[in-house]
Protein backbone atom coordinates (compact mmCIF):
# COMPACT_ATOMS: atom_id res chain seq x y z
CA UNK A 1 0.00 0.00 0.00
CA UNK A 2 1.25 3.47 -0.86
CA UNK A 3 0.56 6.77 0.87
CA UNK A 4 1.25 10.26 -0.49
CA UNK A 5 2.41 12.72 2.17
CA UNK A 6 2.92 16.47 1.51
CA UNK A 7 6.21 17.78 2.82
CA UNK A 8 8.58 20.73 2.60
CA UNK A 9 12.30 20.00 2.87
CA UNK A 10 14.10 22.86 4.60
CA UNK A 11 17.46 23.84 6.00
CA UNK A 12 17.30 25.25 9.50
CA UNK A 13 20.60 26.59 10.79
CA UNK A 14 23.17 23.86 10.13
CA UNK A 15 20.63 21.02 9.90
CA UNK A 16 18.02 20.02 7.37
CA UNK A 17 15.04 17.74 7.06
CA UNK A 18 11.37 17.38 6.26
CA UNK A 19 8.62 19.64 7.60
CA UNK A 20 5.17 18.07 7.94
CA UNK A 21 1.71 19.07 9.06
CA UNK A 22 0.69 16.79 11.90
CA UNK A 23 -2.61 16.14 10.12
CA UNK A 24 -0.77 14.64 7.12
CA UNK A 25 0.94 11.96 9.23
CA UNK A 26 -0.56 9.03 11.12
CA UNK A 27 -1.78 9.82 14.62
CA UNK A 28 -0.55 6.46 15.85
CA UNK A 29 3.16 6.91 16.68
CA UNK A 30 4.06 3.36 15.69
CA UNK A 31 2.64 3.98 12.23
CA UNK A 32 4.18 7.45 12.12
CA UNK A 33 7.58 5.91 12.91
CA UNK A 34 7.17 3.59 9.93
CA UNK A 35 6.27 6.55 7.71
CA UNK A 36 9.29 8.60 8.78
CA UNK A 37 11.68 5.66 8.48
CA UNK A 38 10.35 5.06 4.97
CA UNK A 39 10.54 8.72 3.96
CA UNK A 40 14.12 9.13 5.14
CA UNK A 41 15.41 5.72 4.11
CA UNK A 42 16.27 4.81 7.68
CA UNK A 43 16.96 1.23 8.73
CA UNK A 44 19.85 1.19 6.24
CA UNK A 45 22.74 -1.01 7.46
CA UNK A 46 25.16 1.25 5.58
CA UNK A 47 23.75 4.38 7.23
CA UNK A 48 23.54 6.09 3.83
CA UNK A 49 19.71 6.23 3.74
CA UNK A 50 20.06 5.47 0.04
CA UNK A 51 16.40 4.47 -0.27
CA UNK A 52 14.99 7.75 1.04
CA UNK A 53 15.45 11.49 1.39
CA UNK A 54 17.70 11.44 4.46
CA UNK A 55 21.27 12.65 4.06
CA UNK A 56 23.00 9.77 5.81
CA UNK A 57 23.96 11.88 8.86
CA UNK A 58 22.21 12.86 12.07
CA UNK A 59 22.13 16.54 11.07
CA UNK A 60 20.37 15.77 7.78
CA UNK A 61 17.88 13.23 9.16
CA UNK A 62 15.57 15.46 11.17
CA UNK A 63 11.81 15.94 11.05
CA UNK A 64 9.60 18.88 12.06
CA UNK A 65 5.92 18.18 12.73
CA UNK A 66 3.58 21.11 13.40
CA UNK A 67 -0.05 21.96 14.04
CA UNK A 68 -2.01 25.06 15.02
CA UNK A 69 -2.31 25.60 18.75
CA UNK A 70 -5.78 26.63 19.90
CA UNK A 71 -4.64 29.08 22.58
CA UNK A 72 -2.67 32.28 22.07
CA UNK A 73 -1.74 34.48 19.13
CA UNK A 74 0.30 32.89 16.35
CA UNK A 75 0.59 29.78 18.52
CA UNK A 76 2.06 26.62 17.03
CA UNK A 77 2.63 23.11 18.37
CA UNK A 78 5.96 21.68 17.23
CA UNK A 79 7.27 18.15 17.63
CA UNK A 80 10.84 17.25 16.66
CA UNK A 81 11.80 13.75 15.54
CA UNK A 82 15.35 12.47 15.04
CA UNK A 83 15.50 9.68 12.47
CA UNK A 84 18.22 7.07 12.94
CA UNK A 85 20.08 6.25 9.73
CA UNK A 86 20.75 2.58 10.51
CA UNK A 87 17.65 1.45 12.38
CA UNK A 88 13.92 2.08 12.72
CA UNK A 89 14.49 4.20 15.82
CA UNK A 90 12.74 7.58 15.88
CA UNK A 91 13.88 9.63 18.87
CA UNK A 92 11.45 12.28 20.17
CA UNK A 93 13.02 12.74 23.61
CA UNK A 94 14.62 16.16 22.97
CA UNK A 95 14.38 19.16 20.68
CA UNK A 96 16.63 20.40 17.86
CA UNK A 97 17.43 24.11 18.09
CA UNK A 98 18.58 24.40 14.49
CA UNK A 99 15.39 22.88 13.09
CA UNK A 100 13.36 25.09 15.44
CA UNK A 101 14.40 27.85 13.02
CA UNK A 102 12.10 26.56 10.27
CA UNK A 103 8.98 26.19 12.42
CA UNK A 104 7.97 29.86 12.17
CA UNK A 105 8.55 30.18 8.41
CA UNK A 106 6.86 26.83 7.69
CA UNK A 107 3.86 27.76 9.85
CA UNK A 108 3.49 31.06 8.00
CA UNK A 109 3.72 29.30 4.63
CA UNK A 110 1.04 26.83 5.71
CA UNK A 111 -1.21 29.73 6.83
CA UNK A 112 -1.27 28.61 10.46
CA UNK A 113 -0.24 32.11 11.60
CA UNK A 114 -3.10 34.60 11.85
CA UNK A 115 -1.41 37.90 12.70
CA UNK A 116 1.38 38.67 10.23
CA UNK A 117 3.20 41.95 10.82
CA UNK A 118 6.02 43.58 8.88
CA UNK A 119 8.95 43.60 9.08
CA UNK A 120 9.02 40.95 11.84
CA UNK A 121 6.29 38.49 12.76
CA UNK A 122 6.47 36.78 16.14
CA UNK A 123 5.53 33.09 16.14
CA UNK A 124 4.87 31.54 19.54
CA UNK A 125 6.07 27.95 19.41
CA UNK A 126 5.29 25.24 21.94
CA UNK A 127 7.77 22.38 21.70
CA UNK A 128 6.00 19.17 22.69
CA UNK A 129 9.27 17.28 23.23
CA UNK A 130 10.36 19.54 26.10
CA UNK A 131 7.10 21.33 27.00
CA UNK A 132 8.98 24.60 26.52
CA UNK A 133 8.18 27.78 24.60
CA UNK A 134 10.20 29.37 21.81
CA UNK A 135 9.51 32.76 20.26
CA UNK A 136 10.64 33.01 16.63
CA UNK A 137 11.20 36.47 15.10
CA UNK A 138 10.54 35.85 11.38
CA UNK A 139 11.25 38.49 8.69
CA UNK A 140 8.22 39.02 6.42
CA UNK A 141 7.17 41.26 3.54
CA UNK A 142 3.80 41.41 1.77
CA UNK A 143 2.60 38.56 3.97
CA UNK A 144 5.38 36.21 2.92
CA UNK A 145 8.52 34.96 4.62
CA UNK A 146 11.71 36.74 3.56
CA UNK A 147 14.48 34.16 3.21
CA UNK A 148 17.05 36.35 1.44
CA UNK A 149 19.37 38.53 3.50
CA UNK A 150 22.94 39.36 4.40
CA UNK A 151 23.33 37.36 7.63
CA UNK A 152 25.74 34.43 7.72
CA UNK A 153 26.34 31.61 10.20
CA UNK A 154 29.26 29.23 10.59
CA UNK A 155 28.79 25.97 8.72
CA UNK A 156 26.45 27.35 6.03
CA UNK A 157 27.72 28.84 2.76
CA UNK A 158 26.31 32.21 1.69
CA UNK A 159 23.91 34.53 3.47
CA UNK A 160 20.20 34.71 4.30
CA UNK A 161 17.79 36.68 6.48
CA UNK A 162 18.35 36.60 10.23
CA UNK A 163 15.84 34.71 12.36
CA UNK A 164 15.98 35.28 16.11
CA UNK A 165 14.96 32.45 18.44
CA UNK A 166 14.22 33.08 22.11
CA UNK A 167 14.12 29.86 24.13
CA UNK A 168 12.08 30.78 27.21
CA UNK A 169 12.52 29.20 30.63
CA UNK A 170 14.74 26.47 29.13
CA UNK A 171 15.76 24.86 32.44
CA UNK A 172 14.67 21.26 33.04
CA UNK A 173 13.54 20.72 29.46
CA UNK A 174 13.77 16.92 29.74
CA UNK A 175 14.50 16.05 33.36
CA UNK A 176 12.46 18.79 35.02
CA UNK A 177 15.52 20.27 36.72
CA UNK A 178 18.22 22.69 35.56
CA UNK A 179 20.70 20.62 37.59
CA UNK A 180 19.22 17.11 37.41
CA UNK A 181 21.34 15.72 40.28
CA UNK A 182 21.22 18.93 42.31
CA UNK A 183 24.99 19.30 41.95
CA UNK A 184 27.13 21.57 39.78
CA UNK A 185 29.75 18.81 39.60
CA UNK A 186 29.41 15.04 39.98
CA UNK A 187 31.84 12.14 39.93
CA UNK A 188 30.55 9.43 37.59
CA UNK A 189 31.52 5.81 38.11
CA UNK A 190 31.76 4.47 34.55
CA UNK A 191 31.85 0.68 34.29
CA UNK A 192 35.26 -0.54 33.19
CA UNK A 193 36.69 2.98 32.84
CA UNK A 194 36.81 4.43 36.34
CA UNK A 195 35.65 7.82 37.57
CA UNK A 196 35.06 11.03 35.62
CA UNK A 197 34.38 14.52 36.90
CA UNK A 198 31.39 15.98 35.02
CA UNK A 199 28.72 18.66 35.09
CA UNK A 200 25.20 17.65 34.10
CA UNK A 201 22.95 20.53 33.06
CA UNK A 202 19.50 20.47 31.45
CA UNK A 203 18.59 23.66 29.57
CA UNK A 204 16.80 23.32 26.21
CA UNK A 205 18.41 19.87 26.07
CA UNK A 206 20.39 17.98 28.70
CA UNK A 207 24.20 17.89 28.34
CA UNK A 208 26.99 16.20 30.22
CA UNK A 209 30.18 18.28 30.22
CA UNK A 210 33.70 16.87 30.63
CA UNK A 211 37.02 18.69 30.46
CA UNK A 212 38.95 17.69 27.34
CA UNK A 213 42.12 17.21 29.38
CA UNK A 214 40.36 14.54 31.46
CA UNK A 215 39.90 12.57 28.25
CA UNK A 216 43.53 12.98 27.25
CA UNK A 217 42.79 15.37 24.38
CA UNK A 218 43.31 19.08 23.67
CA UNK A 219 39.73 20.22 22.99
CA UNK A 220 39.95 21.54 19.42
CA UNK A 221 39.72 18.17 17.71
CA UNK A 222 37.73 17.70 14.49
CA UNK A 223 35.33 14.86 13.56
CA UNK A 224 38.01 12.67 11.96
CA UNK A 225 40.06 12.87 15.16
CA UNK A 226 37.20 11.48 17.24
CA UNK A 227 35.06 9.35 14.92
CA UNK A 228 38.03 7.25 13.78
CA UNK A 229 39.30 6.70 17.33
CA UNK A 230 37.10 3.84 18.50
CA UNK A 231 38.58 3.60 21.99
CA UNK A 232 38.08 7.31 22.66
CA UNK A 233 34.61 7.39 21.11
CA UNK A 234 33.52 4.36 23.12
CA UNK A 235 34.76 6.09 26.29
CA UNK A 236 32.70 9.21 25.50
CA UNK A 237 29.60 7.14 24.75
CA UNK A 238 30.03 5.17 27.99
CA UNK A 239 30.20 8.43 29.97
CA UNK A 240 27.11 9.69 28.14
CA UNK A 241 25.16 6.52 28.88
CA UNK A 242 26.18 6.57 32.55
CA UNK A 243 25.14 10.22 32.78
CA UNK A 244 21.74 9.34 31.30
CA UNK A 245 21.14 7.05 34.27
CA UNK A 246 22.42 9.59 36.82
CA UNK A 247 20.15 12.25 35.29
CA UNK A 248 17.10 9.99 35.39
CA UNK A 249 16.69 9.96 31.62
CA UNK A 250 17.25 6.20 31.46
CA UNK A 251 16.65 3.48 34.05
CA UNK A 252 19.81 1.59 33.13
CA UNK A 253 22.69 1.53 30.66
CA UNK A 254 20.81 -0.63 28.16
CA UNK A 255 17.93 1.82 28.03
CA UNK A 256 20.43 4.69 27.69
CA UNK A 257 21.75 3.07 24.50
CA UNK A 258 18.22 3.23 23.07
CA UNK A 259 18.05 7.00 23.69
CA UNK A 260 21.07 8.15 21.65
CA UNK A 261 19.98 11.78 21.20
CA UNK A 262 20.09 12.79 24.89
CA UNK A 263 21.88 13.64 27.00
CA UNK A 264 24.42 15.06 24.60
CA UNK A 265 28.07 14.51 25.48
CA UNK A 266 30.28 17.60 25.33
CA UNK A 267 33.97 18.14 26.03
CA UNK A 268 35.20 21.65 26.75
CA UNK A 269 38.51 23.47 27.10
CA UNK A 270 40.11 26.89 27.10
CA UNK A 271 40.42 28.58 23.67
CA UNK A 272 43.24 27.53 21.37
CA UNK A 273 43.93 28.68 17.83
CA UNK A 274 42.69 25.97 15.46
CA UNK A 275 41.66 25.22 11.88
CA UNK A 276 38.02 24.31 11.14
CA UNK A 277 36.70 21.50 8.96
CA UNK A 278 36.45 24.08 6.18
CA UNK A 279 40.11 25.05 6.62
CA UNK A 280 39.38 28.42 8.24
CA UNK A 281 41.62 29.64 11.03
CA UNK A 282 39.95 30.57 14.32
CA UNK A 283 42.16 32.59 16.65
CA UNK A 284 41.93 31.85 20.36
CA UNK A 285 41.30 35.54 21.01
CA UNK A 286 38.06 35.42 19.02
CA UNK A 287 36.03 33.14 21.31
CA UNK A 288 35.51 32.31 24.98
CA UNK A 289 35.19 28.51 25.11
CA UNK A 290 36.20 25.57 22.95
CA UNK A 291 33.44 22.96 22.86
CA UNK A 292 32.66 19.80 20.89
CA UNK A 293 29.64 17.56 21.23
CA UNK A 294 28.50 14.15 20.07
CA UNK A 295 25.38 13.78 17.94
CA UNK A 296 23.93 10.29 17.55
CA UNK A 297 27.28 8.71 18.34
CA UNK A 298 29.47 10.92 16.13
CA UNK A 299 31.15 14.29 16.66
CA UNK A 300 28.79 17.08 15.61
CA UNK A 301 30.22 18.91 12.56
CA UNK A 302 29.16 22.27 14.03
CA UNK A 303 27.32 22.74 17.34
CA UNK A 304 23.71 22.02 18.24
CA UNK A 305 21.71 25.16 19.07
CA UNK A 306 20.03 23.61 22.09
CA UNK A 307 23.50 22.50 23.15
CA UNK A 308 24.75 26.06 22.70
CA UNK A 309 22.01 27.40 24.96
CA UNK A 310 22.75 24.78 27.60
CA UNK A 311 26.47 25.56 27.35
CA UNK A 312 25.90 29.32 27.68
CA UNK A 313 23.71 28.83 30.74
CA UNK A 314 26.17 26.35 32.28
CA UNK A 315 28.90 28.98 31.81
CA UNK A 316 27.00 31.30 34.16
CA UNK A 317 26.29 28.76 36.90
CA UNK A 318 29.05 29.10 39.52
CA UNK A 319 31.06 25.93 39.98
CA UNK A 320 30.22 24.02 36.82
CA UNK A 321 33.01 22.67 34.65
CA UNK A 322 32.08 25.18 31.94
CA UNK A 323 32.09 28.03 34.45
CA UNK A 324 35.53 26.97 35.68
CA UNK A 325 36.88 27.52 32.17
CA UNK A 326 35.18 30.83 31.32
CA UNK A 327 34.99 32.56 34.73
CA UNK A 328 38.13 34.57 34.04
CA UNK A 329 36.79 35.71 30.66
CA UNK A 330 34.66 38.81 30.17
CA UNK A 331 31.50 36.74 29.67
CA UNK A 332 28.42 38.67 30.70
CA UNK A 333 25.37 38.20 28.48
CA UNK A 334 26.85 36.64 25.34
CA UNK A 335 29.27 33.75 25.09
CA UNK A 336 31.14 32.81 21.91
CA UNK A 337 31.67 29.07 21.50
CA UNK A 338 34.39 27.76 19.19
CA UNK A 339 33.28 24.55 17.44
CA UNK A 340 34.41 22.32 14.56
CA UNK A 341 33.19 24.69 11.86
CA UNK A 342 33.60 28.15 13.38
CA UNK A 343 31.93 29.98 16.22
CA UNK A 344 28.47 30.30 17.73
CA UNK A 345 27.29 33.29 19.76
CA UNK A 346 24.63 32.64 22.39
CA UNK A 347 22.94 35.23 24.58
CA UNK A 348 21.54 33.91 27.86
CA UNK A 349 20.14 35.01 31.17
CA UNK A 350 19.95 33.26 34.52
CA UNK A 351 18.52 34.38 37.86
CA UNK A 352 20.11 33.48 41.18
CA UNK A 353 18.43 33.68 44.58
CA UNK A 354 20.90 32.27 47.10
CA UNK A 355 21.25 28.61 46.02
CA UNK A 356 18.21 28.69 43.73
CA UNK A 357 19.23 29.10 40.08
CA UNK A 358 16.72 29.68 37.29
CA UNK A 359 17.41 29.79 33.56
CA UNK A 360 15.38 32.70 32.18
CA UNK A 361 16.16 32.45 28.46
CA UNK A 362 18.64 31.63 25.75
CA UNK A 363 18.78 33.55 22.46
CA UNK A 364 20.41 32.60 19.17
CA UNK A 365 20.30 33.86 15.58
CA UNK A 366 19.92 31.45 12.67
CA UNK A 367 18.98 31.34 9.00
CA UNK A 368 16.64 29.08 7.00
CA UNK A 369 16.05 28.04 3.41
CA UNK A 370 13.36 26.13 1.54
CA UNK A 371 14.96 23.30 -0.45
CA UNK A 372 11.91 21.69 -2.03
CA UNK A 373 8.11 21.71 -1.72
CA UNK A 374 6.22 18.63 -2.80
CA UNK A 375 4.97 15.19 -1.90
CA UNK A 376 6.70 12.00 -0.88
CA UNK A 377 5.44 8.51 -1.69
CA UNK A 378 5.57 6.07 1.20
CA UNK A 379 5.36 2.26 0.98
CA UNK A 380 3.48 0.86 3.97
Amino acid sequence: MKKIIPCTWMRGGTSKGGCFLESDLSKDLTEQDKELTNIYGGNDPSGREINGLGGGTSTTSKAVIISKRTEGVNAINYTFAQVDTKSTLIDRKGNCGNMSTVVGPFAIEKKLVDSIKEPITLVNIYNTNTNKKIVAHVPVKDGKVVYEGDYSISGVPGTASKIQLDFLDPGGAVTGKLLPTGNVVDILDVVGLGQFRVSMVDASNPLVFVKAEDLGIIGVELPEDIDDNKELLDKMLAIRETAAVYMGIAKNLEEAKQIPAIPKFCFVSKPETYTTVNNSKIDKKDYHLSARMLSMGKLHPTYAITGGICTAIAAKIPGTIVNEIVKDESVKEEIIIGHCNGTLSVDSEIQMDKEDIKAIRGTVFRTAKVLIRGEVEVDL
